[in-house]
């Protein structure tokens, strides 16, 4: 059994291994999510401002000067930022395609789904024999059989987990094992 020493040191060594491609990962989503944004936003209101409504009196008179612009499109801009947000989210198919894209493409999404299919039924049958058990009742031969069956099932997924990990062959496996879990 590992201590938490042991898990510590197991994660330090985890993330010196992929320090690089952690810094870069960390990079790519503080500049696309949060430079690239904030970059773009007043790129999008100093362009705009200063090549349109600048050149254009009736739009002068609507924004006067360039902080009544921000705040005028701030007030309209964001809300509807937002609406569009929760329309992707929640109203429209885009998100739920993107979420279909990211299980089949990950296969630590796959692992997790495969573990979450395995594990369920398996806690369901222990709890049911435990109640069984708890009220002094015997477990009968059906019963025992169907404990053998889901450990057996345990076992061919735990050996799926010694084999060496290589990105095509989690692919292929995960995937038949998706299959199988469709067709019952």
């Amino acid at each position: 059994m590992s201590s938490e020493i042991d898990i510590l040191l197991s994660k330090e060594k985890v993330m010196r291994r992929n320090l690089a491609f952690r810094a870069w990962f960390y990079f790519r989503n503080g500049w696309s999510t949060y430079f690239a944004f904030i970059f773009a936003a007043v790129n999008t209101l100093t362009v705009t401002y200063f090549l349109a409504i600048e050149r254009y009196p009736f739009l002068n008179e609507i924004f006067p000067t360039f902080p009544h612009y921000i705040i005028i499109i701030c007030m309209i801009g964001i809300p509807i930022l937002i609406l569009i947000g929760y329309v992707h989210f929640k109203r429209s198919s885009a998100f739920r395609s993107e979420a279909d894209i990211n299980v089949e493409s990950n296969p630590y999404f796959r692992r997790i789904l495969l573990n979450t299919e395995l594990m369920v039924p398996f806690h369901l049958k222990i709890t049911e024999l435990l109640l069984k058990l708890s009220q002094n009742e015997k477990l009968v031969k059906s019963e025992i059989e169907e404990i053998k069956k889901l450990q057996d099932e345990l076992e061919e997924h735990m050996e799926f987990k010694d084999e060496k990990y290589q990105r095509q062959q989690v692919q292929k496996s995960a995937l038949a094992k998706l299959k199988g879990l469709d067709g019952k």
